[in-house]
Order: C-alpha cells, then sequence, then structure tokens
C-alpha cells in the first residue's frame, strides 16, 4: 500500500484547515447577525415605549428637566435588557412653523408645537443605534402660549450667498460655552425657540470654514455679537461659510546663479575644433606620428542663458607643461556673426586671457547675450601637449533659489471688530516658517484676500509676490501657489559642485559663521544653498559632503555675494 509523503499531508490539512475556517467564519457571522436583530428588537421596543410614554404626557410637562421647554423627561437614562445595557437620550424642541408666520402679527405664539426626539444606542461587541421623532400638537391657544420666550433664526450661506445645506447650528452659554441647543437643517435655515436671554451662536461644517458670534469681553465691539433674544420676537442672525482652501507658498531670491560646464567627457559641447582630441576627461592637441599638432582650437556651443540678468564669472582648469601655452576666449554674436567680445568691454580678451576666473560682470547683458568660449592650445615641443580639464560660465539669473526658514505674516481681511484701541481684530493672522526647502503648505484656510508681510527686523524685504499685487483672493475649495520674493542688503549664494565633472552635491553641508552667527544649512539639487540674511563681514566657510574632502575658506560679503567651490572625490 502506498503512504503519503510529508508534502501531501500539509496539503490535506491545509485543504481542510480553508473549509473548515470558512465554516467557522459563517458561524460567527451568523451569530453577529442574530445577535445585533436581537439588540435592534429590543432597542425598538424601548424606543417604541419612550415615545407612547411621552404622548401620555400632558403638553405642559413633555420637556426636558432644567432644558428649554422645561418637563418631567430625563435628558439621558439607562436599561440592561438581557445582559445589554441600552442608553437613551432624550431632546425636546419647540418647532417654529413658518405657516402662520414667523414673529408676525398674525402669529399669536411663536412656539407651535413641540417635538420629542428619542435616540437608543447600545455598546459592547456589537454596537448601534436607533432615533425616532414625534410631534406634540397644543390642544389650545392656552396651551400653546403657556411657555413664553422669543425667536433666534439662523441662516447659513456660502461665499456665493447661496444656502448651505446641512450646516451645524449650535447654541452656546455663552458664559460656559455649554452647548444649549443644535441644529442641521438640510436648507441651511433654522428657527431655534429660545428664552429670552444672550446666545453664543457657532455655525461649522465638516471641510468648510467656521462663523460664530462674539462677546464684548472678547473683543470690544464686535462685529457680528452676541444675539439677544426677546420675549415673543424674532431675532435673525446670517452667517456665510463655505469650503476650506490652502496655500502652497515657497519663499525664495528674486535671483540665482546658473551654470554651463564642460568637463569634456565627450564632444558634445563642442561647436567647433581643429587638430584636438578630446577623450577621458581632457583636451590635448592631436596626435600624428607621435607628435603633436600645434596650434589647435576648440570653441564651445553657444551659451544662451533664459534668464539672464547679468553673466558673474568664466572659470577653467588646465595643465601648461614647459613649452606649451593655452590662452582663452569669449566670443558674442553680434546679430550677424559670432566675433570676439572687444579689449574694452573685456580687457585682454583680444591677445588671450590666461588667469582663471575671469570676471564677466562688467559685461552689458543686452550686448552679450549670448556668449561662446574658445580655448587655443599650442606647443613648441612636439611631445608635450597642454591639457584643459574643464571650463565654466556662471550667470546670475531671475530663475529664482529657494530661502529657508523664512518667518512671515499671513494675514485675512475679515475682521472680528475692533479692540479697546479701536484696532481692528482680523479673523486670521499667524506667522509661519517655510522649511529647510524653503516651502510650506498653510490648509484650512478661509476664502479672503490675503496679505503677506516681513516683520522689519528680520532685514529681510519682501520685494514682490506672484500672484501679484496685494491682497491676494483666495477662492473657496482652493489649493492657490504663492511665490514670495525677499532680498536684503546682503547675502551669500553657495553652490557646491564635484571638482572633477562639475556636477551639483547634493545635500552637501555648508556652514558659515563668524563672530555672533553661525548657521549650517544644506545644498539643494542645484547644489545651492542662500545665505540670507547676512551683515557685512568676513565669513568662515567649511563644507562638507559624505564621499569629498572637505573644504574651508574664508568669504567678504558685501551685498550679494555668489561663491563656488569645487569638492574633491574621495577615491
Amino acid at each position: 500500500m502506498r503512504s503519503f509523503t510529508l508534502i501531501e499531508v500539509l496539503i490535506g490539512v491545509f485543504l481542510i484547515l480553508i473549509v473548515f475556517l470558512g465554516i467557522f467564519g459563517a458561524y460567527q457571522l451568523g451569530f453577529k447577525v442574530v445577535g445585533q436583530s436581537k439588540n435592534k428588537i429590543m432597542a425598538t421596543a424601548i424606543l417604541n415605549g419612550e415615545i407612547e410614554k411621552i404622548r401620555n404626557f400632558s403638553y405642559e410637562s413633555i420637556g426636558v428637566s432644567g432644558e428649554f421647554p422645561d418637563g418631567v423627561l430625563e435628558k439621558i437614562s439607562y436599561i440592561t435588557q438581557n445582559n445589554v445595557q441600552y442608553k437613551i437620550e432624550r431632546r425636546v424642541d419647540f418647532v417654529v412653523d413658518s405657516a402662520d408666520g414667523i414673529a408676525s402679527p398674525d402669529d399669536d405664539c411663536p412656539n407651535d408645537y413641540k417635538r420629542a426626539e428619542i435616540k437608543v444606542s447600545w455598546s459592547g461587541a456589537l454596537t448601534g443605534e436607533i432615533s425616532a421623532s414625534s410631534d406634540i400638537a397644543p390642544k389650545n391657544l392656552a396651551q400653546e402660549c403657556g411657555t413664553g420666550g422669543g425667536i433666534l433664526s439662523v441662516s447659513v450661506f456660502n461665499a456665493q450667498g447661496l444656502m448651505v445645506p446641512s450646516p451645524l447650528i449650535e447654541i452656546k452659554d455663552p458664559i460656559t460655552d455649554q452647548t444649549l441647543k443644535t441644529a442641521t437643517p438640510l436648507d441651511g435655515q433654522h428657527y431655534f425657540s429660545l428664552p429670552a436671554d444672550t446666545y453664543k451662536v457657532v455655525v461649522s461644517k465638516t471641510g468648510y470654514s467656521s462663523e460664530r458670534t462674539y462677546g464684548t469681553e472678547e473683543v470690544a465691539t464686535p462685529e457680528n455679537p452676541h444675539p439677544i433674544v426677546l420675549n415673543g420676537q424674532l431675532t435673525e442672525n446670517s452667517f456665510s461659510i463655505d469650503n476650506l482652501s490652502s496655500f502652497s507658498i515657497n519663499t525664495l531670491s528674486p535671483w540665482g546663479e546658473d551654470f554651463f560646464s564642460d568637463s569634456f567627457f565627450d564632444s558634445s559641447k563642442i561647436y567647433e575644433s581643429q587638430n584636438i582630441t578630446i577623450s577621458d576627461g581632457k583636451v590635448n592637441l592631436s596626435k600624428i606620428d607621435d607628435q603633436y599638432q600645434s596650434p589647435g582650437y576648440l570653441i564651445s556651443i553657444p551659451i544662451s542663458p533664459g534668464s539672464l540678468i547679468n553673466w558673474d564669472r568664466f572659470s577653467f582648469s588646465d595643465s601648461e607643461p614647459v613649452g606649451t601655452q593655452i590662452l582663452y576666449q569669449i566670443l558674442y554674436f553680434n546679430g550677424t556673426d559670432w566675433a570676439l567680445i572687444p579689449d574694452p568691454d573685456l580687457p585682454g580678451n583680444s591677445s588671450g586671457l590666461g588667469v582663471s576666473p575671469v570676471d564677466l560682470s562688467i559685461l552689458n547683458s543686452t550686448i552679450y547675450s549670448q556668449l561662446k568660449i574658445e580655448g587655443n592650445l599650442s606647443t613648441i615641443d612636439p611631445t608635450l601637449s597642454p591639457e584643459i580639464y574643464d571650463w565654466q560660465v556662471s550667470w546670475v539669473t531671475s530663475q529664482a533659489t529657494p530661502i529657508q526658514n523664512v518667518t512671515f505674516n499671513l494675514r485675512g481681511e475679515k475682521i472680528i471688530g475692533k479692540d479697546q484701541n479701536e484696532d481692528l481684530v482680523y479673523k486670521y493672522s499667524q506667522n509661519r516658517t517655510s522649511n529647510s526647502s524653503g516651502h510650506i503648505d498653510i490648509f484650512n484656510l478661509e476664502w479672503d484676500n490675503h496679505y503677506f508681510s516681513i516683520d522689519p527686523a528680520s532685514n529681510l524685504d519682501l520685494v514682490s509676490t506672484d500672484p501679484s499685487p496685494q491682497p491676494i483672493s483666495l477662492a473657496p475649495d482652493t489649493n492657490l501657489a504663492v511665490k514670495l520674493y525677499l532680498d536684503s542688503q546682503n547675502s551669500l549664494l553657495v553652490t557646491i559642485q564635484n571638482s572633477e565633472t562639475l556636477e551639483p552635491v547634493f545635500s552637501a553641508s555648508v556652514r558659515l559663521y563668524k563672530a555672533g552667527y553661525d548657521q549650517t544649512q544644506y545644498t539643494n539639487e542645484k547644489g545651492q544653498t542662500y545665505f540670507i540674511p547676512l551683515e557685512i563681514g568676513n565669513y568662515s566657510l567649511e563644507v562638507q559632503a559624505a564621499g569629498y574632502s572637505p573644504s574651508s575658506i574664508s568669504v567678504l560679503v558685501s551685498g550679494d555675494i555668489t561663491k563656488i567651490i569645487n569638492l574633491t572625490q574621495i577615491e
């Protein structure tokens, strides 16, 4: 007889488990359904008994003890049936029916009839609740007018002036903040029958802004004060709420720095060359029969910045053995052809530039909007060749640079009143701070016209916003991107690059310090970080990045300064 293997036994056990677990799950579900059905049947019986009990009371006694209308009913009670505890919640309100007018000459009494609402809930493993209501009409005018009080009408609109469906309206005691009455009217309007008194009204809805009334203890002169309900009179209040919105904010400088660079790993950035070899990250003179051919030259592709403010510098690294030479020249497009920038505008350009870096900030960016770099290599010893390892042109651009950790004030136009000095008290006014990437999202904002400002003590100036001008309008249910452009008298933009490839180094630690100032920041994906605001002076700059040798230099900051630091990669 053939025996079963261990695998066959395990598979059989697994299949049996699947079957029995399914049966057990179905049994468990059936148990829950039966249990929940039993709880609901008992809760329904309790609910019906409560409704019948209320209907047998006299009209005058129907009410919750201590509330309006006052009566013999308990607000909350408990009953245990079949080992399940049921919670019974009772609520009675006067109903103000508009059929006979609201507090008009035709309406003898504002409280037309009563509505009793009962909710029965149960806890435990199988929770649930049911509710029902019953209207109780007075038998005569004496019963209808037997209780005093007045009517508070609350209407809720959105930003377009349309009624908001099912808002939560809360009537509170202005001293204790206890909630006295609530309603969620489908049509956005509700009439509350209340004893003569002063009340606080709060209006809200999930995903919407909120609005409320204010007392003089909160605001000296409230824009929307707590309403006063008078006997036999109608007091009307309207509120405006709508979907919440948000701002996506970037704090930026109005300028940045960009680059053209070539580390000569290929010839993709070379426009023209003669007697030149490009390989392995360097430029040499070409060889024929082991003899270097001299002279040779190469010209870069056009450098055409799209958002040029002004040129910055031209830098290069090369090697010139004895008897060899490299001279650089800068070409520009004059409208018809490429020509050398004349010496009056760039001294020494006609004979050739040989010392790095070369200051290009003196060039008129309107005339010289496009440039090319030319490198001229020569040797008097055919066994030797000069070498170029990289070259780079930098410029200042109107493409902004993120500024991190900027604190600004955001204020709306809506007011809640005036303080004791007759100064406006705004509904929304908060200080917020951008993160290490110069970004912050601000959620749960009410639609409004908003203003952004910077504390003058921060030594930062808010030079412009986008959108512009202020105030910036935020519509309901909107996420609006906002750019805050900031500047100061002195700043430092640091760019960290790989010394071989000239690629930006991301997340390099950059520490800038001197007496009274010590700040460490991290470079972004462009290898840049921006220190602002600064005082005029000499600073120490320390840079560290994983996989690179650290660097430390001194830098003089006076005005808007840019600094490029090349890090050597550790082998």
